[in-house]
């Protein structure tokens, strides 16, 4: 896990920063050369668990990836950027990844009114998240940290005349706005031989 650094999606955006930033003090492999096997498979593990992916669905995006349209490393992040766990995290309705898939598989997520306990239910331009309301949901988000600094360009998070937020989904994220610092090409080049 230190040897990932900082994965946003797992530490929260304010602790990200300070995440192990330092190697083992027993780690042989600052003097040995890295293989681009290695360096590959380490793109691909942070990405995997930045998301809280399996393996098998990791290898499900990367392989729809391939059969769409658009750049091969950039589709498998917008794919992951859109889902509806991660969209909670980012809105900041809660801390983590994993906080926001309690949230949606624990009922308290409304995607355009309706419930939706799916937390790789994919996201599309022009959908509204809300909070459901009742007091166990409400009380669920209000533990987390509500109102992240900086909401990304394709969401938009507003508050209700009652407190409760909403939050919008402009447009499909673009690479600008993914707070990842990974090359997207390694993890679909570890890919090329398994799919």
């Amino acid at each position: 896990m230190r040897r990932l650094k900082n994965l946003p999606g797992l530490a929260g955006k304010g602790n990200a920063s300070n995440l192990g930033e330092f190697r083992v003090a027993g780690d042989q492999s600052a003097s040995r050369k890295i293989s681009q096997f290695c360096v590959r498979l380490e793109a691909k593990q942070r990405l995997r668990l930045n998301y809280g992916l399996t393996e098998r669905q990791l290898l499900k995006y990367v392989r729809i990836a391939r059969r769409t349209k658009g750049s091969t490393g950039q589709v498998p992040l917008q794919l992951l950027e859109m889902r509806l766990d991660n969209v909670i995290f980012q809105l900041g309705m809660a801390s983590t990844i994993p906080a926001a898939r309690q949230l949606v598989s624990h009922r308290h997520i409304l995607v355009n009114r309706r419930i939706v306990d799916i937390p790789s239910y994919r996201r599309k331009p022009r959908d509204i998240l809300t909070i459901r309301n009742r007091p166990t949901s409400c009380n669920a988000v209000k533990g987390e940290s509500l109102g992240r600094d900086e909401v990304p360009d394709h969401l938009t998070l507003s508050l209700s005349k009652t407190g409760e937020p909403t939050g919008l989904v402009n447009h499909m994220v673009n690479r600008e706005s993914v707070n990842l610092d990974i090359n997207e090409l390694l993890v679909v080049e570890y890919y090329s031989r398994k799919a």
